[in-house]
């Protein structure tokens, strides 16, 4: 059993850096790397394009992160847990090992799956309401629904000794606490070192927000270097106490502002932060800057886990179609207001759905400027809700019309129709599912 192991997280979210990752593999000395690639709408989108192709479905940027990261990890003997797999953990696994033969790496992949409870969730839909409006899953159109798994898989998973651990939907912290578990021995109904190790995954699982990029504003919160933002790492210890650090030479800050931003992001009652591990509480955590960009994370704990896990469910939920255009120069407000009146009667039938917005100006607060100081240049947006692509196209239609049908001067027009999916969610008994390790070796 160690007592102390260093992990650290490459990605807070899909489109993170590249960069940040390569450089905690190379040179943080880690024992395990944290690659957070999901969100709720994430997985979903994830799901439509495993429709269209049952090879596809994993992560857009696995290929680029395994293909750079992988002889990093190798080298230094770094294990990566990653929930890159999205709605497709199983060739996401095959495509690591490919990019591995093409390195020639030999290497071992485990790929957690079960976290797809589509059909379960459309067995039962009528009986199901979700959590955010009370309706009964069967009257949304559902392409995807995937259960928030906890360690208890992750950690079999790591048990294998596999280099690589991919997986689909599971709670964010219990990627970091997974490892924590196995390697400290814990016992999985020790709540109260879950709720520890659940406080230092909960820091460490959106990347660079806890090292100043979410944090800083420019004025109140000045951080220097973002434009070579250092992801954290934590020293971890057996008795789950950390210590938040990142690598040495790269920009941001670690500091005690940091660390309680992100301890409370998203954390809506800090005494009972629920998990699959753990309904962990917060309110006991002690934080104490012991050095430049280090902070010691101390106290915290937890109680008994839920017995159902949350579950994501994506649907289709409408067309939006979208159209831009920009006036400058004399009357720009003027010829705007006229461009908005003009759409504004063109769809009317999209009146209820219909949305119009002076970028810049009032599109955030929907407050009016003085009337003395009016903008030398606006931009005009709309967009409305549809039922199909083919209503939402007229939105950007009627927009790029205004060229030569409506006020003088328009310019830089665009449109654009996007398919939107829709997020609820709701709890099932965590019985009803049965996690599985599946082993790739290159």
């Amino acid at each position: 059993m160690k007592d102390k192991i260093r992990i650290g997280c490459g990605a807070g979210f899909s489109g993170d850096r590249i960069e940040p990752a390569v450089v905690l593999a190379e040179k943080a000395q880690l024992d395990y790397l944290v690659l957070e690639c999901l969100a709720e709408r994430t997985i979903a989108l994830a799901q439509k394009r495993k429709l269209v192709d049952p090879s596809q479905g994993y992560d857009p940027l696995l290929e680029r992160r395994i293909t750079t990261l992988l002889p990093h990890l190798i080298r230094n003997n770094t294990k990566l847990i990653t929930n890159m797999g999205a709605a497709n953990p199983l060739e996401g696994a095959k495509k690591i090992i490919e990019i591995a033969r093409e390195q020639s790496l030999n290497i071992k992949v485990a790929a957690v799956t079960g976290d797809d409870v589509l059909g379960i969730i459309q067995q039962r839909a009528p009986s199901i309401k979700d959590l955010e409006y009370g309706k009964p899953l069967n009257e949304y159109n559902i392409i995807s629904a995937n259960a928030y798994l906890g360690t208890d898989i992750i950690v079999e998973a790591v048990k294998t000794n596999a280099d690589i651990i991919i997986t689909g939907r599971v709670a964010d912290p219990s990627l970091f606490l997974a490892p924590m578990i196995h390697e400290f021995e814990w016992n999985k109904n020790d709540y109260d070192l879950l709720g520890k190790g659940t406080v230092t995954g909960h820091l460490l699982e959106c990347a660079g927000q806890v090292t100043g990029g979410y944090f800083a504003d420019g004025v109140h919160k000045k951080v220097e270097g973002l434009d070579q933002l250092g992801h954290p790492f934590a020293h971890v210890y057996a008795d789950g106490s950390s210590i938040i650090g990142k690598p040495e030479g790269t920009g941001g800050v670690v500091n005690l502002q940091t660390v309680k931003e992100q301890l409370l992001y998203e954390v809506m009652n800090p005494n009972e932060y629920v998990t699959p591990d753990v309904i962990a509480d917060f309110t006991s955590v002690y934080l104490e800057q012991t050095g430049k960009d280090t902070v010691h994370v101390s106290g915290g704990g937890g109680k008994k886990r839920p017995a159902t896990y949350k579950t994501s469910i994506g649907y289709k939920a409408f067309h939006l179609g979208e159209g831009e255009i920009s006036y400058a120069g004399a009357a720009a407000h003027e010829r705007a207001q006229m461009a908005a009146d003009i759409l504004q009667k063109r769809l009317a039938h999209f009146a209820s759905d219909l949305r119009l917005d002076f970028i810049g100006v009032q599109s955030m607060h929907k407050t009016s400027f003085d009337h003395h100081q009016k903008p030398y240049e606006i931009r005009v947006r709309v967009a409305a809700k549809a039922t199909s692509a083919a209503d939402a196209a007229l939105i950007g239609e009627e927009v790029e019309a205004l060229y030569t049908n409506g006020p003088a001067g328009g310019g830089g027009a665009r449109k654009n129709v996007t398919e939107v999916i829709g997020i609820v969610s709701t709890l099932i008994d965590r019985n009803t599912i049965s996690p599985q390790v599946t082993i790739f070796e290159s």
